[in-house]
């Protein structure tokens, strides 16, 4: 099926936005690296910005009460929003705009993609308790640095498993 007119123009405008800066980092980057850095760290960004807002505003920084004995903390709880809406989001612009010569079918892509976020799911969750739970680290401060560590295992696996053409 045929992209949307509407959609290949916002998605040229977007590459030739990210591509623009591309020249001041050519020397140490290949063009899809950078891509995938200007992508995932705006979507990054979204997400530390929407745990922030979760764990400070919309959770109020309480315990959630599923029932008397299921508890989520709140910096689990805001972990949980922020994916909400930097997954599907994160997904869309990773096979549209960084990988889009990849020649696996997207539902293979999708399910790919999913394996790789519930690792990283795993993985933010253990930092998360350990740094703010045993070493007793703000929690935003915590998730930014559990995000870093995450970013650099996410994109050796989206490179070179989900997307890999």
């Amino acid at each position: 099926m045929p992209e949307p007119i509407k959609y290949i123009k916002t998605k040229t405008f977007v590459l030739n936005t990210i591509d623009w800066f591309y020249p001041l980092f050519r020397p140490i980057l290949d063009l899809q690296t950078f891509r995938y850095l200007a992508v995932g760290g705006s979507n990054t960004l979204l997400d530390i910005f929407l745990y922030f807002i979760s764990y400070n505003f919309i959770i109020d920084k309480q315990v959630i009460y599923l029932s008397s004995q299921v508890a989520i903390s709140p910096h689990i709880a805001a972990f949980i929003i922020a994916f909400l809406v930097t997954f599907p989001l994160g997904f869309m612009l990773m096979r549209g705009l960084v990988f889009p010569e990849s020649v696996i079918r997207g539902r293979v892509q999708l399910v790919r993609y999913f394996s790789v976020a519930m690792l990283n799911i795993v993985l933010n969750y253990v930092l998360l308790r350990v740094l703010v739970e045993q070493f007793h680290f703000f929690p935003t401060l915590s998730k930014i640095i559990t995000t870093g560590i995450v970013i650099i295992v996410s994109y050796l696996l989206q490179r070179f498993f989900t997307f890999k053409s």
